[in-house]
């Protein structure tokens, strides 16, 4: 597939641009059960499956709470994403291939802007984006809603048929690809792709260095 038409260069952030192990997330997954079971005063096992029932249901645990409970999202969003970031290591690789892409480059997460600071910074890539979008953005309505994408496209004046859209999760590939967007799954091989992932790696500092 040609990519010499992108111009926009939109990215995931967690497990996209950068690869956690399952210890790094087990704190953001540990913290959320806590914040869960201490908000409800529920014990940890019912916390852990109502996290993974709003998952399901809303996207994400936050966008649940906000809608069952009424859950004001800011204080969740602090707790849940202070974690150790000692594990993950920058790759210059990762720098140099997007710091050589042409046209402008986007962080678009379901997590929030404080969390996307704190690893782009960590991971030393942060100022290499020219916007960064995030739960707060999009009014706490996460990928894969249509509107997230909408609201993401709108901000930055981008037309989406000059646009690539990488990311972890599958199904949150299926908008972009609707609305135009060339799509890159950042993801093992794992047999047949879905009709609307155009590309596959597992490793995305290889795949960029294409550009380099």
């Amino acid at each position: 597939m040609t990519l010499a038409h992108i111009n926009s260069w939109i990215f995931d952030l967690d497990n996209t641009l950068y690869k956690g192990d399952d210890i790094f997330f087990s704190q953001i997954i540990g913290n959320i059960t806590k914040y869960i079971s201490r908000y409800l005063a529920l014990h940890p096992t019912e916390a852990r499956i109502l996290q993974k029932q709003y998952l399901e249901e809303y996207g994400t645990s936050l966008s649940g709470l906000m809608a069952v409970h009424g859950m004001d999202p800011a204080d969740f969003l602090d707790y849940v994403h202070d974690v150790d970031l000692e594990m993950l290591k920058p790759d210059p690789r990762l720098y140099a291939g997007l710091e050589a892409l042409p046209g402008k480059k986007y962080m678009f997460t379901n997590g929030s802007r404080g969390h996307a600071r704190n690893i782009g910074e960590h991971l030393g890539i942060y100022k290499l984006f020219d916007g960064i979008f995030a739960i707060e953005d999009v009014d706490y309505i996460p990928k894969p809603k249509r509107s997230a994408y909408e609201k993401f496209l709108t901000e930055y004046d981008i037309d989406p048929t000059c646009a690539l859209m990488a990311e972890d999760t599958p199904h949150n590939l299926e908008v972009p690809k609707d609305m135009g967007m060339a799509t890159l799954l950042i993801a093992p091989d794992g047999g047949e792709l879905p009709h609307y992932v155009d590309m596959q790696t597992f490793d995305l500092p290889a795949w960029l260095q294409v550009f380099t």
